[in-house]
């Protein structure tokens, strides 16, 4: 859990539901994404203009990644090699490779990228493009936008389903939902949710396990 005025992460063991660990970071740390196998975190701090690299063991910081301006929305690819960084006043995507913790490409993409993700295969990132009002689509083979998808006023959170069918994208002034459809880049529907819908960080999974 990133402390957004104490810049810091708070470790909390799920089992007793209590913090064991607090990690500092940079300042105003806001994205947070773990990789598939659980040994790293990676968490943007907003005004460092960088992102954090904590190893899961030790719960330390063992390197720094400058990126961006204003670092916001992370996501980490399924193959855990690399780590796409939303600037949110850069207009910009960071791409990280994690063998070198360096920044390997940037993307130019909307105006005010917030939420990143994933497709469940690793060769699509959704970004939210706050004041473009768009969902820039990257193909993760070139680091080329390949499609711009209308979304509603504001967008910020932005989730994929785990068949890799459809992207979810929560509106924050408009009070809805985006649904694309993945094969085409379009918007199959539009749902009417509650007030400042600002979903971030992965909101979409599967379903909930039979008894």
């Amino acid at each position: 859990m990133g402390n957004g005025t104490s810049n810091s992460v708070s470790v909390i063991d799920t089992s007793t539901v209590s913090v064991i660990a607090t990690v500092p970071v940079g300042a105003n740390p806001r994205g947070i994404a773990v990789n598939p196998a659980g040994t790293r975190v990676y968490v943007a701090s907003l005004l460092s203009n960088n992102v954090s690299v904590i190893d899961t063991v030790s719960n330390t910081v063992i390197t720094t990644v400058p990126v961006g301006i204003r670092p916001e929305g992370v996501a980490i690819n399924p193959a855990g090699t690399r780590v796409y960084v939303g600037n949110f006043m850069s207009n910009t995507v960071s791409v990280i490779d994690t063998a070198s913790n360096a920044v390997i490409d940037t993307v130019a993409v909307g105006t005010a990228p917030r939420g990143v993700a994933f497709n469940p295969a690793g060769t699509r990132v959704y970004v939210a493009n706050a004041n473009s009002n768009n969902v820039s689509v990257i193909d993760t083979a070139t680091n080329t936008v390949i499609a711009t998808v209308t979304a509603g006023t504001s967008p910020r959170g932005v989730s994929v389903n785990p068949a890799g069918t459809r992207v979810f994208v929560a509106n924050t002034n408009s009070n809805n939902v985006t649904v694309i459809d993945t094969a085409t880049n379009t918007v199959v529907t539009t749902v009417t949710v509650g007030g400042n819908p600002a979903a971030f960080g992965a909101f979409i999974g599967g379903s909930p396990p039979t008894r």
